[in-house]
């Protein structure tokens, strides 16, 4: 049980590290503009969904197992307004809610698996915790890349295996494997592949 606790760990480390990554490689091919553009009325921004992760982050993270996910000193309505905030000022809150995240879920024991923690007065186990945030984390990650591809269009420069080059992908990773090269993370495979064949 403990291995598997392990391994469950450090690839949720690892998933929290490869949305991170990607939602930060895509807001950095858009300009400003785009960075706070609207695509209708109902629509959020890039700046406004990272403005909302960044929120959760520094409040489900924050005294982690200690204390309820839902801090009292969340304003989470206000995460969807935009009001003197600047590119810069909201890159800061990100990076400060990550940390808090990491800071969080790397010093977790096996032991602390046993416990519990209450989002919003409902109690979660660790993993229903941390899974409760994987998906709502990889969900707003994919509407951020999903604004930058709309924005960039034929000037994006894509995140994943590129359209048609699927074969291409597995024997890239068929070669690196038969030298014996292995790669941290599933998403640094693709970087790879990105960085040497596209």
């Amino acid at each position: 049980m403990k291995e598997i606790i392990t391994n469950y760990h450090a690839d949720a480390i690892q998933s929290f590290r490869n949305y991170k990554k990607m939602a930060e490689r895509a807001i950095e091919q858009v300009s400003d503009e785009e960075f706070f553009a609207l695509i209708d009325a109902e629509s959020n921004s890039i700046a406004t969904i990272v403005k909302h992760i960044a929120g959760n982050l520094n409040s489900r993270w924050r005294d982690f197992l200690t204390s309820d996910g839902e801090k009292d000193d969340r304003h989470r309505d206000t995460e969807f307004e935009l009001i003197d905030d600047t590119r810069e000022s909201l890159m800061q809150f990100w990076q400060r809610g990550w940390q808090t995240l990491f800071d969080a879920i790397e010093r977790l024991t096996p032991e602390d698996f046993l416990r519990t923690v209450p989002i919003r007065g409902e109690p979660h186990t660790i993993v229903e915790a941390i899974n409760r945030q994987l998906t709502h984390y990889s969900y707003h990650v994919g509407q951020i890349v999903l604004l930058a591809k709309h924005y960039k269009s034929a000037d994006w420069k894509t995140l994943s295996v590129p359209k048609n080059r699927s074969a291409e992908f597995n024997q890239f990773l068929t070669d690196k494997q038969a030298t014996g090269e292995t790669s941290d993370s599933r998403h640094d495979s693709i970087e790879q592949y990105l960085d040497e064949k596209v």
